[in-house]
């Protein structure tokens, strides 16, 4: 079993010490680690298993140049862009400039923008272990990703294609289309991407591990609960990021604590940041990344093999 899942699992019992430990990975001054510090930090965690049974507050030096950068199935340093502390800096003006669009075809564009990171982001940091004969898995991906992107998109800036085609100018069509429609459009769209461009895990099945890191079997039940659970989490962490902030900012208009309109502008970006850094650890930290799985709602062929009781994967992100 990979280092980053041992640690997890010795570490990531609860809801809270997840939230803790995804507060400190998601820091971006952790982009500023160079390439070889990461593998000499992972070369020396790889050498020294002793580091991951000691306090949390010791594991720094894994959990900061380790747990953000490397991937657990591959072992490959993740791309900078891509890395879990590089998530928030660049969906944050994502989703603000998404939110305040009022002419469909710029609100098309932003989505399709944001849908394509956040694809590509699932893409680079879900399960690894997923293989197929016969056709390149990558690009069933990319390709399933691609028209998951085009479609969340569409959906998206639907609504206001129709209230701008059809001159809705009403309050309440207002008040539906600006403020409630975003949040659950957002996040089951968000959902259905990762469903997407995750889909081989589920179709192929994933590497199931025994309490010993062995691998014991492939399995599409566990690939299926592991995509379930990302999708979940994105769609609770975009839906909330997109509806907590309006609810806030109506009753700040209605009470008119604001009195000047161009003050309204700062407000809302600093009440959007502040529900993503929020929401950000809290949807990762929903699930374990070393996931956990009974023997009951494994396959047959796999518990042939084995007599364990409790079977381990990771999840991705």
């Amino acid at each position: 079993m990979d280092a980053n899942l041992r640690f997890w699992r010795a570490e990531g019992q609860s809801f809270f010490q997840r939230f803790l430990l995804w507060a400190d990975a998601l820091d971006p001054l952790l982009l500023l680690k160079s390439s070889n510090e990461i593998k000499r930090t992972r070369l020396l965690i790889q050498t020294n298993k002793e580091i991951l049974s000691e306090p949390i507050q010791n594991n720094q030096v894994f959990w900061t140049a380790v747990k953000s950068s490397v991937h657990p199935d591959t072992d490959k340093i993740i791309p900078l862009l891509f890395r879990p502390p590089a998530f928030m800096p660049i969906t944050l003006p994502l989703v603000i400039i998404s939110s305040v669009q009022s002419q469909a075809r710029h609100s098309f564009f932003w989505q399709f923008v944001f849908h394509t990171y956040t694809a590509a982001f699932t893409l680079i940091n879900g399960n690894g272990t997923p293989k197929a004969e016969g056709y390149s898995l990558q690009q069933k991906q990319i390709v399933l990703g691609f028209g998951a992107i085009s479609y969340s998109a569409c959906v998206g800036a639907l609504p206001l294609t129709f209230m701008n085609r059809y001159a809705l100018k009403s309050p309440l069509i207002q008040l539906v289309v600006r403020r409630l429609l975003p949040a659950p459009l957002f996040g089951l769209m968000s959902a259905f991407t990762v469903a997407m461009v995750r889909s081989p895990e589920f179709e192929n099945g994933i590497e199931v591990m025994d309490r010993n890191g062995k691998v014991v079997g492939v399995s599409k039940k566990a690939g299926e609960k592991a995509v379930r659970e990302t999708a979940l989490s994105r769609a609770v962490l975009f839906g909330t990021t997109f509806f907590l902030p309006e609810v806030f900012m109506y009753f700040v208009q209605r009470a008119r604590f604001v009195k000047n309109p161009r003050v309204l502008v700062p407000v809302r970006m600093f009440v959007v940041m502040s529900v993503l850094a929020g929401m950000l650890p809290a949807s990762f930290s929903m699930f374990s990344q070393c996931g956990e799985i009974k023997r009951a709602d494994l396959e047959p062929e796999i518990l042939s093999s084995t007599e364990e009781t409790e079977f381990f994967y990771n999840r991705g992100i």
